[in-house]
């Protein structure tokens, strides 16, 4: 632990110090579509728009935006004009244009969010129209997850295309950072640390507190050396909180607990599409692209145990890989699989494995509450009904990597958020088929004609009725297939000194410009 805490030292006195338990992956703002990237970049980048602790959308650096009238294919936007980049450089509809089109490009881990577009425009200097395939009223809601870059800046400095290896953190603006935010990039060593100052020149700093001078950024891989780091007073903000402390920190005095829901699902994903897997053992075939197996494992998951004893109550069991926060989700379809070990035995003889298979479950060790944890307890329960699992546990960097190749790993644990609110940015994400618009994030190798068309044709579908019409049609279908098996909607906790007051954002992205100095 003191190793950890040694890398305060440097640090001001009147620094802020955040704490949590994974770094960014980059500081590319279009690379990594990945919660503590996000997170951390907000801070420096701003988009068009952005959403509050509670995911409500509102203008920021654009002032008002509509669907043309005589063109629904059409969203018009309208800028600000007294905004400058932090190397004083002004913000302009060119910059908007080229970051718009840098996020649509083939290696941008945002492009599923802008699949719909064909084209991105300048009007004037303070005007840019984006055109869509076909009229998209959900667009919008895209809006807050690309940010803005300095199109003269990026050029300068060689990084016009987002790298192959989008989490390498390699290219230059990887490490280096130009926004319109709240906050300058002072230093980075990944994985270590990263410093930041407050923008004294930021365009909206009379309208938000802005409270912190100095921010440290400290990724603490171990639970307990965050939890110390926290206790001795060296960290003011920790996310990432140990669960099983949660009563210890609510009755400490000199600390403040918030907690709430987080717009995130945890689940299960496999390899369905590969003939045969590369860390498997079962008779040379591919268990995981029969239906039976899948549907075995999901029988054989007892996700109120989970609940209780790894998540001590700080998780939701679901049946669907969406929250409640997010449109298309329903109560029905949210219904957990119930847990039947013996019926899980008789799918798995019926397959063809009446001996179960060995499998190797790779899991995340530093970004989800209790992530691997879970993955130790749900391996424990497939080996009662005879699917002997092994555990890898890798850091989020490494496994995203593996995430984004073809094939993916052969059986996986993953969480995600959908930012847009919206079950279409799931399906382009996570389901459609692996192309150069879509299913950036689709590890499975899934592929379904009839899916795909139904995904694209809700970018295109105007009619609210008609709309949600579509996306209930295909949960039905694919929670059927069971491309993915739900776990649990994970909740959140914050920890902090009390002379702060920092509410649970509910995409687990805390917006920092909004914390307010502590009264001396």
């Amino acid at each position: 632990m003191s190793a950890w805490l040694a890398l305060l030292a440097p640090a001001a006195a009147q620094a802020f110090v955040w704490a949590r338990s994974s770094d960014a992956l980059t500081l590319d703002p279009h690379a990594v579509d990945e919660g503590p990237t996000v997170a951390l970049i907000q801070n420096i980048y701003e988009g068009l728009t952005e959403r509050d602790r509670t995911g409500r959308l509102g203008p920021l650096l654009a002032v008002s935006w509509r669907m043309l009238p005589e063109d629904p294919r059409v969203w018009e936007f309208r800028l600000r004009g007294d905004v400058f980049f932090q190397d004083g450089s002004r913000f302009s509809a060119d910059d908007v244009v080229f970051s718009y089109r840098r996020a649509m490009q083939r290696n941008s881990g945002f492009r599923d969010h802008l699949a719909t577009v064909v084209a991105v425009e300048k009007r004037d200097d303070l005007t840019v129209r984006v055109i869509t395939r076909g009229p998209n009223p959900a667009f919008i809601e895209s809006t807050p997850t690309i940010f803005i870059m300095s199109r003269a800046w990026t050029e300068r400095h060689g990084a016009a295309l987002v790298p192959e290896e989008p989490a390498s953190g390699g290219s230059f603006a990887g490490v280096h950072a130009n926004g319109t935010g709240a906050f300058i990039l002072v230093s980075r060593q990944p994985r270590v640390r990263t410093e930041l100052r407050r923008n004294d020149a930021y365009w909206n700093r009379g309208h938000v507190p802005l409270g912190i001078a100095e921010l440290t950024y400290l990724p603490i891989p171990q639970a307990g050396a965050r939890l110390a780091a926290l206790l001795d007073g060296t960290v003011d903000f920790l996310q990432d909180v140990p669960i099983q402390e949660l009563p210890r920190l609510r009755a400490q005095p000199g600390l403040t607990v918030t907690s709430g829901v987080e717009n995130r699902a945890i689940f299960l994903g496999f390899d369905l599409a590969s003939p045969r897997l590369r860390a498997t053992e079962a008779g040379g075939r591919n268990p995981f692209a029969d239906i039976r197996v899948r549907r075995a494992l999901d029988l054989a998951i007892d996700r109120d145990q989970i609940q209780r004893t790894v998540m001590r109550g700080e998780a939701l069991p679901s049946g669907v890989v969406i929250p409640p926060l997010v449109n298309g989700w329903t109560r029905e379809l949210d219904t957990p699989a119930p847990f039947a070990p013996a019926r899980a035995r008789r799918l798995l003889a019926e397959a063809g494995y009446p001996e179960g298979f060995s499998t190797t479950l790779y899991c995340p060790n530093d970004r989800y509450v209790y992530g691997e944890e879970t993955c130790h307890a749900m391996a424990w329960m497939l080996g009662r009904v005879g699917v002997r699992v092994t555990v890898v546990a890798w850091p989020q960097a490494e496994l995203s990597r593996a995430l984004l190749r073809t094939p993916g790993p052969d059986f996986f644990l993953a969480g995600w958020g959908a930012p847009t609110y919206d079950s279409e940015q799931v399906f382009s994400a996570l389901y459609h088929t692996r192309d150069r618009l879509r299913g950036f994030y689709n590890a499975t190798g899934y592929s379904d004609p009839q899916a795909d068309e139904m995904i694209d044709r809700l970018s295109r579908e105007i009619d609210r009725g008609r709309r949600d019409a579509i996306i209930a049609g295909l949960w039905q279908k694919l929670r059927g297939e069971l491309i993915y098996l739900p776990l649990y909607d994970q909740t959140l906790s914050y920890a902090m000194k009390e002379a702060y007051d920092i509410p649970v954002d509910v995409s687990n992205m805390p917006k920092l410009k909004l914390v307010a100095a502590p009264s001396p």
